[in-house]
């Protein structure tokens, strides 16, 4: 794979880091200059924090990413008194941070409302308005949004006054929220999938090992963006573990959740709808450059180079829909919804244990990823050793159980299909295949590569050749009903044989909870027809 292609000698990674960021370049320099200049030790921290909060500010603005049953109250007939409440203790956090930053500078914000209160002449008071929204530097920046919570803040006061909020109040006052951090020239995270040099370093070695081992530029700028928006996601993590350990500000967690869930939506959509079409125009510049004479001698090196690149594809689709899945029990099942109101010594605890299950499902995204690029790879330790053997345990048996439902359900109706009489000719008869073959892209095919299934090939070539045709015929679906039922036999003794583990002794398989796992994987999937999850 090494000499199929010629290398491109540029660093996606960095190239990330520096471009995503939607800043001009002299905004750019002046923002790096500003910030190292800072003198105290965890800076890095505090402007995460300003950064997520005003981020998640404006996430928090859509209720789409709130906690809650998908068949919540309409908004119309909502009271959001309560959500009002959670985005004003965010904003006078996201107003301490912003004080931290301006240091001395932050007194002239209390002169300067002074001032307000006395000037007489209209005149004056358009120029000091004018004065106070100059963006020339990050200092100025900083303290433009500095006025504007304030006021937002007043606002706010008043308004939780009133008997009920509702969802065009509610709306207006975020949206206010979301123009002022999004006109701002230096602080203005609101860009899906962008990343910045003062924070988002990777720090496993064994991660930039394998980002650097990808040769293609479009697919080494690919894995480098998901590895990017992976390990922004532990961040967002940390930090909400840090706020559920302190009562008084554990609601707060609310927006930073909303945050990560617009991340995580934002990643999966990037996976699932544009992922294919990058790798396949970055793998057709890179064939222009080879010489035509040379074509022959590199054909198979090019063909292992391709077969790689599908297999990568496959690999990021499923890390996006096991993120989504997760994100979905969490926030559909596990967080109580904003309106519930919590308390917050009571919602800490509830923020830790999920938490620390969305956790685990980055880890498993990670080193899903790392084994994708590289199957002979040192996969980075993400946690205690021990933990991470029965979570990677307790995982794959899970997964197993759930393509041991899938496979029987597909033979159900694969056998039915074939023993009917005109069936191939509308349709409807197609679906289950369709069907099937996105629920194997979602948990089989990666589930297929960890177990090291001796005939993947077969498998995966038999579902091919009956993915892509309009009409099939009985030939094609009897070779996927004999790979099926071959890969059952298998599973099902891997499925015992998980369960022998020494590192699940005494650990009951929680079948229910499988099973509503895969309800949501099948949900997500798109499909028309799904299995039934029922018990063994």
């Amino acid at each position: 794979m090494d000499e199929a292609l010629p290398p491109t000698g540029r660093d996606p990674y960095a190239d990330l880091l520096r471009d995503t960021r939607g800043l001009k370049r002299e905004h750019a320099l002046a923002r790096e200059t500003w910030f190292a200049a800072l003198g105290w030790e965890h800076k890095d921290d505090t402007l995460f924090e300003l950064e997520m909060l005003l981020k998640g500010l404006v996430c928090f603005g859509n209720i789409q990413n709130h906690p809650g049953p998908a068949s919540r109250t309409p908004a119309v007939a909502h009271d959001f008194h309560e959500e009002l409440r959670i985005a004003r203790e965010a904003l006078d956090r996201a107003v301490t941070l912003l004080r931290s930053l301006l240091g001395n500078r932050d007194r002239a914000y209390t002169f300067q409302r002074y001032l307000e209160t006395v000037l007489p002449e209209d005149g004056a008071r358009t120029r000091l308005v004018r004065d106070t929204l100059t963006q020339d530097t990050p200092e100025e920046a900083l303290f433009v949004l500095r006025n504007a919570f304030g006021a937002v803040l007043e606002i706010i006061d008043g308004l939780s006054r009133l008997g009920r909020i509702p969802h065009r109040l509610f709306g207006a006052v975020m949206a206010t929220l979301t123009r002022e951090v999004g006109r701002n020239t230096y602080f203005n995270p609101l860009q899906p999938l962008e990343f910045r040099p003062e924070f988002d370093r990777i720090r496993s070695v064994e991660v930039l090992e394998t980002i650097q081992r990808v040769r293609m530029d479009a697919a080494h700028r690919t894995v480098a963006l998901t590895f990017l928006a992976l390990f922004r996601m532990l961040r967002y993590i940390t930090l909400i573990e840090a706020i559920a350990a302190k009562p008084g500000q554990a609601r707060r967690a609310y927006v930073l959740l909303a945050v990560l869930r617009s991340d995580v939506r934002a990643l999966v959509g990037h996976l699932r709808s544009r992922v294919g079409d990058v790798l396949a125009n970055g793998l057709e510049r890179e064939l222009m450059k080879v010489p035509a004479a040379e074509l022959p001698a590199r054909f198979s090196a090019i063909a292992e180079e391709i077969g790689w690149l599908r297999d990568l594809r496959t690999s990021l689709v499923a890390v996006g829909s096991h993120l989504r899945v997760e994100i979905r029990k969490a926030f559909e099942q596990d967080l109580p919804p904003p309106d519930a109101g919590v308390r917050g010594e009571d919602l800490g605890p509830v923020l830790v244990v999920v938490t620390a299950e969305l956790r685990n499902a980055i880890h498993q995204s990670i080193r899903t990823l790392c084994f994708a690029v590289d199957r002979d790879a040192t996969l980075p330790a993400l946690a205690d050793e021990a933990a991470e053997r029965r979570a990677s345990s307790e995982r794959i048996r899970r997964d197993v159980w759930m393509f041991i439902q899938v496979l029987r359900a597909f033979l159900t109706k694969a056998h039915a299909a074939v023993g009917g009489v005109d069936h191939w000719g509308g349709t409807h008869s197609l679906l289950f295949v369709k069907d099937f073959a996105s629920y194997f892209q979602q948990i089989g095919y990666q589930l297929m590569r960890t177990a090291d299934y001796p005939r993947y090939d077969a498998f995966v070539g038999a579902v091919h050749r009956v993915r892509d045709v309009d009409l099939l015929d009985p030939e094609r679906l009897n070779a996927v009903v004999s790979e099926c039922a071959a890969f059952l036999q298998f599973l099902e003794a891997l499925h015992e044989a998980i369960g022998r583990r020494s590192d699940l002794a005494g650990t009951e398989f929680d079948r229910r909870a499988a099973a509503e796992r895969l309800r949501l994987y099948l949900s997500s999937s798109g499909g028309v027809s799904s299995p039934s999850a029922g018990a063994d």
